[in-house]
């Protein structure tokens, strides 16, 4: 699936798909078309993609192609090795979670993912965490801090599950507890939002020394259908709401909710997973490079500074 606005972008792919495949079969003449073809592409889609509204952003933070955990932990983690359950209840697939080597560094990795096809989709919940799902993801960051591990966080949930058997097991106590992990876990920490940041669901692995976000993901405190429907009850005014909640990469930058916003190649990472998981392993490294000298209490420290500094209040 793709959107109207690609369907240009689509044809050209697809002609640069097939002249590869005839250049890897032999054929050098078509060498030259192939190669004006990918410079109309990378022209094509910088227009297309530069000047997009919010709510086109959130759309694109949803694209069915769009690279998931597992696609980066494939990219970028060598020996992955994926831990289960919460040592309580289920496991929640919803969450992956586990250790693997980054650029020859050992490290801990979560995220949210939400599945390829229909019955993965099921299977995991449509990156909608139950309870279990953050208990895992405790379980493994406490293991990374006893063992000096490092943790990487990919952040791409509409938000944690809502029924009744997720309240009833304590929903809100796992993400606040989550979050409270993360904000004192003795080891560097690096959250990228790679889609969708939605609400507590997605904050629950973002509270990070470094928060990253991809040129097309958001996040936001709920999503523009919600917002609509609260402030207007009207699902029309999801265009309105994307503006207001200032939930794009650029707007939470300048608000200094994240610290660095990561380039899409191409404008959006669908059309190319090996070359964005390239360009986020690099911002990775950068932070990592950053982070790992610190002091611990220092880190920490700095941390806790940051979280507190954000937003405006006054106190009575």
């Amino acid at each position: 699936m793709y959107y109207e606005y690609e369907n240009k972008l689509l044809e050209i792919k697809d002609k640069i798909d097939n002249l590869k495949a005839l250049y890897r079969a032999g054929s050098r003449d078509v060498e030259r078309e192939l190669r004006e073809l990918q410079r109309e592409f990378r022209e094509k889609a910088k227009k297309v993609y530069s000047n997009l509204p919010p709510w086109d952003r959130v759309q694109l933070a949803r694209h069915p192609r769009r690279p998931h955990t597992s696609d980066y932990i494939k990219l970028l983690v060598k020996d992955f090795v994926e831990l289960h359950g919460d040592r309580r209840f289920a496991d929640d697939r919803a969450i992956i979670a586990g250790f693997g080597y980054f650029r020859g560094q050992p490290v801990c990795v979560i995220g949210h993912e939400k599945g390829r096809g229909t019955q993965e989709k099921i299977e995991r919940n449509f990156g909608m965490p139950h309870p279990e799902g953050y208990r895992k993801a405790i379980r493994v960051m406490k293991l990374a801090e006893r063992f000096s591990m490092p943790v990487i966080t990919f952040i791409d949930t509409p938000g944690a599950y809502p029924g009744i058997g997720a309240e009833e097991r304590g929903q809100s106590e796992a993400i606040a507890e989550s979050m409270l992990t993360m904000g004192y876990l003795k080891v560097p920490t690096v959250a990228v939002v790679i889609g969708e940041g939605g609400s507590g669901g997605a904050l629950a692995l973002g509270v990070a020394d470094r928060v990253c976000i991809m040129e097309n993901a958001y996040y936001s405190v709920i999503s523009p259908e919600g917002c609509a429907a609260i402030l207007w009850k009207e699902q029309e005014k999801v265009k309105e709401a994307a503006r207001a909640l200032k939930l794009t990469a650029q707007d939470l930058y300048r608000l200094g909710v994240v610290d660095c916003v990561i380039k899409e190649p191409f404008g959006a990472a669908h059309w190319d997973h090996r070359r964005t998981a390239y360009v986020v392993g690099y911002h990775l490294r950068r932070c990592l490079k950053e982070l790992c000298p610190k002091d611990i209490s220092t880190l920490v420290e700095e941390r806790i500074r940051k979280f507190r500094g954000m937003g405006a209040y006054v106190e009575g």
